[in-house]
């Protein structure tokens, strides 16, 4: 890949306090977000109690989620790339507070759907324009830029199961209410980075130079593929496991609901501390590297977890986390420096259709689990890592 396929023309010409500034308000405002999102999957046993559902009807709810969080994501992003607004964003957010409110205050299993819905379509709306103001602003640091803003929302996402077993649990659905106020933060927010990001500044001559550039080699769509590829096998794989180590380690271990929260907790901050390293290691050592032994390293830890005990299930979901997590970042910069000028619909792709095929293999293992049972099922997402030495 040439130099030119590496650059964007498009960066922001901010000054580094402002860019500083722009990154950590986008990673902030990706915690309240992603914290928001988590507490769907960490509220999943209370739902199922409350309402007797099936793991199909619990698989249908992350469906759903995924299906408005994620598989809208390229479509969004092929709009911001081509017609991007500074009011996406705290807009998007607005629908997260609203359906984070119904979701306290629901009483039929089609209301929870609706909720999640709203949510999900809130983070749709966040995810590839945060991404694209994230990566304009790296100021040529694009690991580390990609990093900070994927600190925000794995932070986001380890707080849902920790609030399940503090908070929600304790005192019920009707405490839901309250994490809306997370929403509302991110939209404020939201709306001072939309008061600030220079989009004027962005260089469209430019930008149709790079696109000329890129469209120059053929060996693009083959990396591009291929890192879709790297990126479906590991979110699949997290997604499976944050909608069902939960029940997982209940079922195996006899684990109380409150005590199970606190082992997705220490898989999700895992995922985080892996993404904090991830950026710099990029940026240091290179994409390749890093995703090499990100995908080295971490499926014979994934293959031991089905047939561990309880400390070393613990241990290894953290390891697991940790080492996949820590590619992220230099696969999404890999795939930005691929098509530099699609940065929205790139965002909307690796940030959400790979999710959202994650959420609709959940949903199918949900059924799965009905029939066969939870401990097969997870026996048997142990192999998805497998998929990235294809």
């Amino acid at each position: 890949m040439t130099a030119a396929v590496c650059s964007d023309p498009r960066e922001i010409k901010a000054t580094p306090r402002l860019a500083l500034g722009l990154l950590f308000m986008l990673s902030a405002a990706h915690f309240f977000n992603d914290a928001v999102q988590s507490i769907i999957p960490a509220v999943l046993p209370l739902l199922r109690d409350h309402h007797d559902l099936a793991f199909a009807e619990v698989g249908l709810i992350t469906l759903t989620a995924q299906l408005t969080a994620s598989l809208l994501q390229p479509a969004i992003g092929f709009i911001v790339d081509h017609r991007p607004s500074r009011w996406g964003l705290p807009c998007g957010m607005f629908l997260t507070m609203l359906g984070m409110v119904m979701l306290a205050y629901e009483s039929s299993y089609c209301e929870i759907l609706v909720a999640v819905a709203l949510i999900g379509c809130g983070s749709a709306l966040f995810h590839p324009q945060g991404s694209r103001v994230a990566q304009l602003s790296s100021g040529g640091r694009k690991g580390l830029a990609q990093s900070v803003f994927q600190l925000g929302g794995n932070a986001g996402s380890a707080i849902g199961p920790l609030a399940a077993a503090l908070i929600i649990i304790p005192l019920g659905l009707h405490s839901l209410a309250g994490f809306a106020l997370l929403a509302a933060a991110a939209m404020l927010l939201l709306v001072q980075v939309a008061r600030v990001t220079p989009f004027e500044k962005v260089s469209h001559a430019g930008a149709q130079a790079q696109e000329d550039s890129a469209t120059a080699h053929p060996q693009i769509r083959r990396i591009f593929l291929l890192l879709f590829v790297l990126m479906f096998s590991k979110q699949v794989y997290i997604s499976s496991l944050q909608s069902y180590l939960t029940f997982f380690v209940m079922d195996k271990f006899g684990l109380a609901a409150d005590q199970a929260q606190y082992v997705l907790f220490a898989f999700l901050v895992a995922g985080a501390a892996g993404t904090l390293l991830g950026g710099p290691l990029t940026d240091r050592f290179g994409k390749r590297r890093v995703i090499l032994g990100s995908i080295l390293s971490a499926a014979p830890f994934a293959l031991m977890i089905p047939f561990a005990g309880l400390m070393a299930v613990v241990t290894l979901v953290v390891l697991v986390s940790f080492v996949m997590s820590s590619a992220f970042s230099a696969i999404l910069v890999c795939a930005f420096d691929a098509a530099p000028q699609h940065t929205g619909i790139v965002s909307g792709l690796f940030f959400g259709l790979s999710f959202g095929l994650g959420g609709i293999t959940a949903a199918a293992l949900g059924v799965a689990a009905d029939i066969y049972g939870l401990r097969a099922v997870f026996t048997v997402t142990a192999q998805l890592p497998l998929l990235g030495f294809n």
